[in-house]
Order: structure tokens, then C-alpha cells, then sequence
């Protein structure tokens, strides 16, 4: 079912495009502009957060209830939010790779020739994620579903945009801010912001608003999608620590580079002794970073039990996800598909607590 809907999805992502591209007529205001917002949009991807849109749509859906075609829109507008997000974030990181492919801020720098191609890159990217945010909106709007179903998970999605952009105001100011001043409920408030609410939480509710479904079990996607949103950050904190740059479609330095304030920074600072933390702070606060300050600042997050302590976080909330998954008035062939959606997504984590001898108890058989 999951290749099928992914199929789908790209294929409504790709019919919007060429729609985008007969309203809009960007490609006349520059034909590098549509191309290069079109190439980014289409690249390959988990597509995770429309793939969980249709399925809680099709969970709470009755039974035998013919499914429009026109929901592939609804997910379209979530894989475009996320394209909007991804614009922005590597602008303010000066990312310059995103899936293995030049960032989009990158290949607008091309757009003319000019002195400073780099700024002009930046300036071009803040206006594209822009466009890209309203063509979300469009998106959803041709959505058939009653009025008032369409109306609410509109709003619930225009929220989670304002949301989105709080955490990564929030991360921002974390990223001046010295160590010590970043506890971890800081750390756990941006997650739920920037990552847990647009990823998890938005995709499962507004599938499930245009559904029907009611509210007591809209409440408890929130709650589990904010939890499992928590999870797939603190995943991503660890694979851009322990990962390989191939298998991360980005510089394996990035993180270090930017010196995150992630779980994982902020549980070796408040646990390390003076004497550690003064070493661990030496490679943190480099300007710029070697493969050798990752393979030491690795080895601190070991020994430290930095590493262990964030699987084990993931560890809870996957266990805490599945149950409240499991109490879900929701078709149960549907629900199963999104527990194996979720599983799959952290067999990363699994597979770096093996190579590092970390237990994961809901990856025992």
C-alpha cells in the first residue's frame, strides 16, 4: 500500500507543478525560477508527511466510502509546506546540499551574473520558499470535502506553518546563545515546534479533520503525533552526528559546523565533569571543524552516555506512539500501515545503537 500511495503522491505533485506552471506563468517571469522550484518540489523523497495525510483520511473515512482523488491534493500541500521549510532552514544554515542535489538558494544564484552570486542565492531562496508556501495553500483549497471539515484543517494547517516558523525562530536564538543558557526543555519546545508539528502532528490530524473524525481522537493524534515528531528529531540530531555523509544526502560536518544545541550537546554539557566539558566545549566552540573534531566529539557523546540517553528517548516515545495509535477508532488495516510507516523510519536509530551496543527495546522481536 505505502509504494502505491508514495506513486500517487508524486504523481499529484507533478500534475500541480505542470498546473502551477499554466496559472502562474512563472516560467515567463524566469524560466530558471519555475525549473528550479519544480526540480526541488519533485525530488525523490520519504514523502512521509502526505503518505500520513492520505492514510489517516482513508482510516477515519467509512467504510466503502469512494475516496477523491482530489485528497492528493491536500497531501500535495503538505509536501510543498515541507519543500517551503527546507528553502528557508538552508538558507539560515548556508546549507549547500539538500537530498544529495545544490540547495535551492544555490541554484538561483545562477539566475544572473552578478559580483556576489551567493547573496544573490539567498535573497532569490527567500522569495521562492515564498511562492512555494502559497502554492500550498492553492493546493489544499481545490480539496473536495464539505466546507466545514475543509475549513478547519485549513486553519489547523495555516497554524502549524506559524508554528513551524516559531521553532525555527527559537532555533535561531539558540544558535547565538552560549551552552549553558539551553536547558533541555528548551531543546524539546523547538523540536515539538519545528519538526514534530508539521511532520506528524499536521498530517495525521488534517487527514483525519477531513474525514470526520472525532474530536477525542483528534486530540490523541496531536499527542502521539508530537511525540513521534520528538523521536524523529532527536533521530536526526543522531545521524548528523553518526552517519555517513552518503547516506545523508549532506556534509557530514553540517551539524558540528553549526554547533546545534541538540538533546545530545545539551546532555554531555549539564553531565560531563568540568575537566571533559572544558575538552568537549574546545571542539564545540571551533570555528571550523575536521573530521577528526567529529570523530572526538563521537567518542564524548559515547562515553558520556549522551548517545545512549537520546536512544533511550526515542526508545519511550516510539513504545508511548504505538499504544496511543492502538486506541484509535480508525480502520485497523490503515492503522497497521501507519505503525510499519513509522517503524521503517527508525531503523536508523536502531542500526547506530547496535554498531554503538545500545539496546532499543521496541526493536526486540
Amino acid at each position: 500500500m505505502i509504494p502505491h500511495i508514495r506513486k500517487q503522491i508524486d504523481k499529484s505533485l507533478a500534475s500541480f507543478m505542470d498546473q502551477v506552471e499554466k496559472d502562474y506563468k512563472l516560467h515567463l517571469v524566469s524560466p530558471v525560477l519555475y525549473q528550479s522550484i519544480r526540480e526541488f518540489s519533485l525530488r525523490e523523497g520519504k514523502r512521509i508527511r502526505p503518505l500520513l495525510l492520505i492514510l489517516s483520511y482513508k482510516g477515519f473515512s467509512p467504510k466503502g466510502k469512494r475516496i477523491s482523488p482530489s485528497i492528493y491534493n491536500a497531501s500535495t500541500c503538505i509536501e510543498l509546506l515541507h519543500s517551503f521549510m527546507l528553502i528557508h532552514d538552508d538558507i539560515i544554515d548556508r546549507s549547500d546540499l539538500r537530498r544529495g542535489k545544490p540547495t535551492l538558494h544555490r541554484l538561483l544564484g545562477k539566475t544572473a551574473k552578478t559580483n556576489d552570486p551567493k547573496k544573490l542565492g539567498y535573497d532569490l531562496g527567500i522569495v521562492a520558499g515564498d511562492i512555494v508556501y502559497a502554492l500550498a495553500i492553492d493546493a489544499f483549497l481545490s480539496v473536495k470535502e464539505s466546507p466545514s471539515r475543509k475549513e478547519r484543517a485549513l486553519k489547523y494547517f495555516i497554524q502549524t506553518a506559524a508554528f513551524t516558523a516559531m521553532g525555527e525562530f527559537i532555533d535561531t536564538v539558540h544558535g547565538v546563545e552560549q551552552l549553558n543558557k539551553v536547558k533541555e526543555k528548551d531543546v524539546f519546545l523547538n523540536y515539538t515546534l519545528k519538526t514534530a508539528r508539521y511532520t506528524f502532528d499536521c498530517p495525521l490530524v488534517t487527514g483525519a479533520i477531513l474525514a470526520g473524525a472525532d474530536n477525542r481522537d483528534i486530540k490523541k493524534l496531536s499527542e502521539l503525533g508530537i511525540m513521534i515528531g520528538q523521536a524523529f528529531q532527536i533521530q536526526d540530531d543522531i545521524i548528523g552526528i553518526f552517519e555517513t555523509e552518503k547516506n545523508i544526502g549532506k556534509s557530514i560536518l553540517s551539524d558540528l559546523d553549526e554547533s546545534k544545541k541538540t538533546l545530545l550537546v545539551c546532555h554531555a554539557n549539564e553531565t560531563l565533569s568540568p575537566a571533559k566539558r572544558k575538552l568537549f566545549l574546545k571542539y564545540f566552540d571551533k570555528r571550523k571543524k575536521t573530521y577528526s573534531d567529529l570523530m572526538a566529539v563521537r567518542k564524548i557523546f559515547v562515553d558520556a552516555g549522551s548517545l545512549q540517553y537520546c536512544v533511550d528517548q526515542v526508545d519511550t516515545r516510539i513504545q508511548k506512539t504505538f499504544k496511543k495509535l492502538r486506541s484509535l477508532k480508525m480502520q485497523e488495516k490503515y492503522r497497521l500501515v501507519i505503525e510499519d510507516a513509522i517503524y521503517q523510519l527508525f531503523k536508523h536509530s536502531n542500526r547506530i545503537a547496535e554498531q554503538y551496543d545500545i539496546s532499543m527495546k521496541f526493536y526486540r522481536k
